[in-house]
């Protein structure tokens, strides 16, 4: 599934005369590495380094285990032959199909990690990237971009976006970055450009650039890779940066941007915040719809921008800037949904939202079902006490296959402290419901929030287990203090008396912290490890590794008229 920002960027800047072309260079980095040929030439490369049989140990370190090595040189041959293949089954719906499923997505996984053995310590997976340095350390950072053994995404680009840029010749080269694991990738690119002497202004921006505004312009040296950061809402910015750079090149005038003004680096004050009703729908042409990996296409869409509770203490929605909720109207969301289907063939809708509105979702179902319910959906949810059984069964009716909670906690003490404002009581309800109305029930919780005990954890263990037929999948977790949340702003409130600032950490965004009482971070770990250790197997657990599959799993299952398993009780058949 693409990530909404280049699609809603794209229609901003189109609808505003701007010629646009979108490339996710998430899905091509797999294309390119999902080959027979890559995975032989990674062959080649562990030969080369470690022998034919393995047992050669370069000088160079670190090293990844001998084990690792012979592994990858025995099944190597075999996974190289299999991949494009693999590849293929996971794109149709036999994926769904759960043997040749679990064979397609164990092939892939197992590519993955023999290709990333090269560049070990680094770890290319289906779901995340484990980079080979820190890059919350601009140091690690700069050094990383230019390293040709550890970086894995250097050859990738110079072969593949970095010459289709120069034969391009864009104005500007915008690079989104949501999450730190998306850092190195994005600034080799930056790098690259600048290597090869393109003349292209350089942007970048995302969630994980705005939760960076006040340590980028400390670091001069990343403005060599980079001309300029835009922050918080991208669409206003990125037009007028292009305006400015057609006429005068006056980057003073661009609202919520970072940039080097000779030798001082300039931020402009933040502009006001879009009105979600004023921009156009996302335009997803040009993105390969049909080549992401899964059995059948999801796009994202969103009914609001914000949060309308805006308030967990955990949580740094808005970046620490400003949280200001924006609501589509359901008409809208359903026309919008309608026509993306109409365009794309695409069925399933997954809704970006932080927390998509009760009325919302009351209004969009009732829209969707009198249209005979034409497309599948899910999106995260609140529990809050407005979910009524009528809703929920209202929601299955409309298309809701499944729905994301943040239960975080089922300790009303915590609760409180967390300023979550939820109800236990609300929180199992919504769940039994749900369940019953054929909803597949994703909740995410996580231990060790300033003030735990052992028993209010363990209050939380009884609460799923008390209401295992209601949850069908969870991400479990434990509390981490990231930058502008309230616990961050506010540590003394919370009951933290200690925060880790190490100056070499100079982009960090998560900090180790101390607390007055209650689990540290060494025991909020083990409780989320022991629980997961005792969690049964499923059979088919690809079904289980990311959102998107477990969504088309659910719809998958609806169609089927099968029952949704609960994620706690063995899977039938099995003990």
């Amino acid at each position: 599934m693409p990530h909404l920002a280049l699609p809603a960027l794209a229609s901003y800047l189109r609808s505003h005369g701007v010629p646009v072309i979108q490339r996710d260079l998430n899905i091509e980095v797999y294309e390119a590495i999902l080959t027979e040929r890559y995975l032989e030439q990674g062959l080649a490369r562990l030969r080369q380094d470690f022998g034919a049989h393995g047992d050669r140990r370069p000088a160079r370190r670190p090293l990844p285990p001998r084990d690792k090595v012979q592994w990858a040189l025995a099944s190597g041959p075999r996974l190289a032959a299999q991949v494009e293949a693999a590849v293929n089954v996971v794109r149709s719906p036999a994926f769904l199909d759960g043997d040749r499923g679990e064979h397609a997505f164990q092939t892939i996984a197992q590519s993955l990690e023999l290709v990333s053995l090269p560049h070990f310590p680094s770890s290319l997976q289906l779901t995340t990237y484990i980079p080979p340095t820190y890059v919350d350390r601009s140091r690690s950072l700069l050094q990383a971009v230019r390293d040709p053994q550890r970086n894995i995404f250097l050859d990738i680009f110079r072969q593949g976006i970095v010459r289709d840029i120069a034969r391009e010749r864009p104005d500007i080269v915008g690079i989104s970055i949501p999450t730190m694991g998306q850092m190195l990738a994005a600034m080799t690119l930056a790098f690259l450009i600048k290597e090869a002497g393109l003349p292209c202004h350089v942007t970048v921006g995302g969630p994980h650039i705005s939760m960076l505004r006040e340590q980028l312009p400390k670091v001069q040296a990343i403005f060599d890779l980079i001309d300029s950061a835009v922050l918080f809402d991208g669409e206003e910015p990125l037009l007028r940066l292009a305006e400015a750079l057609d006429s005068d090149g006056d980057l003073s005038k661009v609202p919520s941007l970072i940039y080097k003004d000779g030798q001082q680096i300039r931020t402009i004050p933040y502009g006001e915040p879009q009105k979600v009703t004023d921009l156009p729908m996302p335009d997803f042409d040009g993105l390969p719809i049909g080549r992401y990996l899964t059995p059948a296409p999801v796009l994202p869409l969103l009914t609001a921008r914000g949060c309308y509770h805006g308030k967990c203490a955990f949580c740094n929605v808005g970046y620490g800037g400003f949280n200001a909720y924006r609501q589509l109207p359901a008409q809208r969301i359903v026309e919008q949904m309608l026509a993306v289907k109409q365009a794309y063939g695409v069925q399933h809708i997954f809704f970006a939202d932080e927390a998509i509105s009760p009325r919302n979702l009351r209004d969009m179902s009732a829209l969707l079902e009198a249209q005979g319910s034409p497309v599948h959906w899910c999106g995260c949810v609140r529990f809050e006490k407005a979910l009524s059984a009528e809703l929920l069964q209202s929601m299955a009716r409309g298309g809701c296959r499944m729905l994301l909670f943040g239960l975080e906690t089922a300790s009303e003490p915590i609760i409180q402290r967390m300023v979550k404002g939820t109800e236990r009581a609300t929180m199992g309800r919504v769940l039994d419901q749900g369940a019953a109305a054929g909803i597949w029930n994703h909740t995410f919780f996580f231990f060790g929030f300033p003030g735990e005990t052992i028993d209010n954890a363990q209050e939380t263990v009884n609460f799923v287990y008390e209401h295992k037929l209601g949850i069908h999948s969870a991400s479990v977790g434990t509390f981490l203090l990231e930058r502008y949340a309230p616990a961050y702003l506010s540590p003394e409130k919370y009951g933290i008396t200690h925060i880790v600032h190490d100056p070499n950490r100079d982009l960090a965004i998560y900090f180790d912290y101390r607390v007055k009482e209650g689990l540290d971070e060494k025991t909020a770990d083990l409780v989320a490890s022991r629980l997961v250790d005792v969690l049964p197997a499923k059979r088919y657990g690809h079904f289980y590794v990311n959102d998107v599959y477990r969504f088309l799993y659910a719809s998958h299952l609806h169609q089927q008229g099968r029952r949704l398993p609960p994620w706690l009780l063995p899977e039938q058949g099995q003990t």
